[in-house]
């Protein structure tokens, strides 16, 4: 699926602080493509129908809004949530209040998290897969979320996205693990020939 992904951040549920729904509004009239905002934000029931009404085709909300954190300090002192089990009912409350408003609904989990979003699969329209810790550009891939990737596939049929780190190699390992969509940045704007780049990604789900 082509399409556009933007990262949203509140300054809490990451440390980091970014664009809002203006920025998908004034991107909107600018291309027919998809337009994905990826709510990093501490409650993101309470922005869902703004971020609709600005143009977003789908909304990602991390599960990790929906549980009980445990904390694991990094060096920066950034503290990245993960949690063991979620609050179905209220994962749910805002997975209907997407698909409501004739929008797709991705569930996201950070890499600390456990598979653990097993009884939303039927609600959802896919999963986004964070192989870094959200918050920073340019980190280092953590290749132990593929196999939770391969978990997920087993039992999954819908859409299996991929965020963080992603370059020649871990696109293709990602792929392989059952990806369909890759969420690229630094790789794609880095990219000498971005046109290429991206017929390259779209070659790997045929090997």
């Amino acid at each position: 699926m082509d399409g556009i992904h933007i990262d949203v951040m509140d300054g809490h549920f990451v440390p980091n602080l970014t664009i809002g729904p203006v920025i998908v509004e004034a991107i909107r009239p600018l291309t027919r493509l998809p337009l994905e905002s990826h709510l990093m934000i501490e409650n993101p029931s309470y922005y869902i129908d703004n971020f609709i009404e600005a143009g977003s085709d789908i909304i990602s909300i991390h599960a990790e809004c929906y549980g009980v954190s445990a904390q694991r300090r990094l060096g920066n002192g950034f503290v990245p949530r993960v949690v063991e089990k979620i609050d179905v009912g209220k994962a749910k409350a805002d997975i209907q209040k997407i698909k409501k408003r004739g929008k797709k609904a991705f569930m996201v989990m950070n890499p600390g998290t456990p598979l653990c979003i097993q009884s939303l699969l039927k609600e959802i329209d896919g999963v986004l897969m964070m192989s870094v810790n959200p918050g920073f550009a340019r980190q280092k891939f953590m290749p132990d979320v593929l196999s939770k990737i391969r978990d997920l596939r087993s039992m999954f049929q819908g859409d299996i996205a991929i965020d963080g780190g992603i370059n020649e190699t871990t696109a293709a390992d990602a792929v392989k693990a059952g990806v369909n969509i890759l969420a690229t940045a630094s790789y794609f704007f880095g990219a000498s020939d971005p046109t290429a780049l991206v017929r390259h990604l779209k070659s790997l789900n045929k090997k």
